[in-house]
C-alpha cells in the first residue's frame, strides 16, 4: 500500500506547521497529501503553496466541491496546479452536500451525481486538448441563447499544454455515486470505510468499472484511518465520539445523510438512528454518549505497534491501494513520529 496524509495545521491559519508537516511527510516517503475545502480556506491555494516547498510529494484536492466552480475553471485550476508542481497534482472531486452547497455557496444541490459526471467529461476533453463543446443537463458550452446566453460564445481551444494523463479521483459514498466512480474515475476517495465490510463500497465500484470494460484493479482505492500508538485505547475512543455524533446529526438531514447511511449499510443501523435522532432533537450531549466504544474505534488503528499492524493488514487485504493516515499527536513532530512508525509497518507488510 502507498501512504497518503491530509493537510495538517495546528490552527486554521498556521501555515508554518503545514509546511513542516508536508516536508516531513515527503522525507518519510509518503506518496500524497490531500487538502479538503468546506467553508474556510479553499482546497487549491494551500496546495500551490506547499508544492513550492516540496519536490516529490504528490498533492490532491480532497475535494473540490462539485457545483462551486464551472467545469472550465475546475480544468484550468487542475492544469495550473499540475504545471506548477511538475505533474504532481491529482484532481479530487466530490458532491459535498446541500448544507454547504446551498448554505454557503447559495447554489442548488441538484442532480449531484450527474453534475459530477458532466464535470469529469468536460475536464477530460480539456485535458486532452480538444476544442470545448458540450451539451449536458447542467452545462451547455458554449452557452446558447435558448439557455440564457447572448449567442456570442464560441467553442474555444484550451490554451494550455494537454495533460491527458492528469488523474481524476472521486469521493463517493452512496451506491449510485460509487458505480459512477467505478465507471469514470482513476481513483476513489473513501471515508467511513471499515475493512470488515469493504464490499459495501467495493461492490458498486466493481460494478461501475465492469460497465466501462474495466476492473477494480484500474481504480486507486484510497481510504483513511486514524493511527494512535497507545496503551489507553479508551481515550482514543472518547476523542472520536463527538465527531461521529456530529457526522450522523449535523452533516445532513434525517432523510439525507450520506455518512449515516454508509454506516447503516455497514451494520450499524440501530445505533446510527438513535444517535441521529438525539442530535436532531437538540440532545447533543446525549447523542455523543450513545456512541459506543466499539463504533468509535471502528476504522481506527490504535494500540501497540503489533495491534496497529494487524489493523493495517486488514486494509491491505480488503483491497485498499492507498491508506490515508491521520497520525495521532498534539504537535507536528509528534504526528511525524507516529507517521514514521506507520511507514515502517507499511514497508514491512
Amino acid at each position: 500500500m502507498k501512504v497518503a496524509v491530509g493537510l495538517h495545521k495546528n490552527s486554521i491559519d498556521d501555515w508554518q506547521s503545514a509546511i513542516d508537516f508536508a516536508v516531513g511527510a515527503e522525507r518519510l516517503g509518503v506518496d500524497s497529501l490531500w487538502n479538503a475545502e468546506g467553508w474556510a480556506h479553499d482546497a487549491a491555494t494551500p496546495l500551490a503553496y506547499l508544492m513550492s516547498r516540496t519536490n516529490r510529494l504528490r498533492f490532491g484536492s480532497g475535494i473540490f466541491q462539485v457545483g462551486t466552480r464551472t467545469p472550465g475553471l475546475v480544468a484550468m485550476t487542475a492544469q495550473s496546479l499540475d504545471s506548477l508542481s511538475g505533474g504532481r497534482f491529482i484532481l479530487g472531486l466530490g458532491t459535498s452536500g446541500p448544507q454547504v452547497i446551498e448554505g454557503w455557496h447559495g447554489i442548488p444541490f441538484s442532480k449531484p451525481i450527474l453534475h459530477t459526471r458532466e464535470i469529469i467529461d468536460i475536464c477530460r476533453r480539456v485535458f486532452a486538448g480538444e476544442r470545448l463543446s458540450y451539451e449536458g443537463h447542467h452545462w451547455q458550452i458554449p452557452l446558447g441563447q435558448e439557455r440564457g446566453g447572448s449567442g456570442m460564445g464560441k467553442a474555444l481551444m484550451p490554451g494550455t499544454t494537454p495533460t491527458p494523463s492528469l488523474p481524476i479521483y472521486v469521493a463517493s459514498l452512496g451506491p449510485k455515486n460509487l458505480r459512477m466512480t467505478g465507471e469514470l474515475a482513476d481513483g476513489w476517495l473513501g471515508t467511513v470505510f471499515l475493512p470488515e465490510t469493504a464490499d459495501v463500497f467495493l461492490g458498486p465500484l466493481r460494478e461501475g468499472a465492469k460497465s466501462a470494460g474495466r476492473s477494480l484493479d484500474d481504480i486507486d482505492v484510497v481510504v483513511g484511518t486514524k493511527v494512535a500508538f497507545t496503551d489507553d485505547i479508551e481515550s482514543v475512543a472518547e476523542a472520536a465520539k463527538p465527531g461521529i455524533a456530529f457526522q450522523f446529526g449535523a452533516m445532513g438531514t434525517r432523510n439525507q445523510n450520506f455518512y449515516a447511511d454508509a454506516y447503516r449499510r455497514q451494520g450499524w443501523a440501530d445505533e446510527v438512528s438513535i444517535i441521529q435522532n438525539l442530535w436532531l432533537e437538540g440532545k447533543r450531549k446525549e447523542a455523543r454518549e450513545e456512541v459506543s466504544t466499539e463504533l468509535a474505534l471502528a476504522g481506527i488503528a490504535a494500540g501497540s505497534p503489533a495491534d496497529v499492524e494487524t489493523e493495517l493488514i486488514k486494509y491491505k487485504e480488503a483491497g485498499v491501494n492507498t491508506i490515508r493516515i491521520d497520525p495521532d499527536g498534539e504537535t507536528v513532530n509528534e504526528r511525524l513520529d507516529t507517521l514514521e512508525e506507520v511507514m515502517a509497518i507499511i514497508n514491512r507488510i
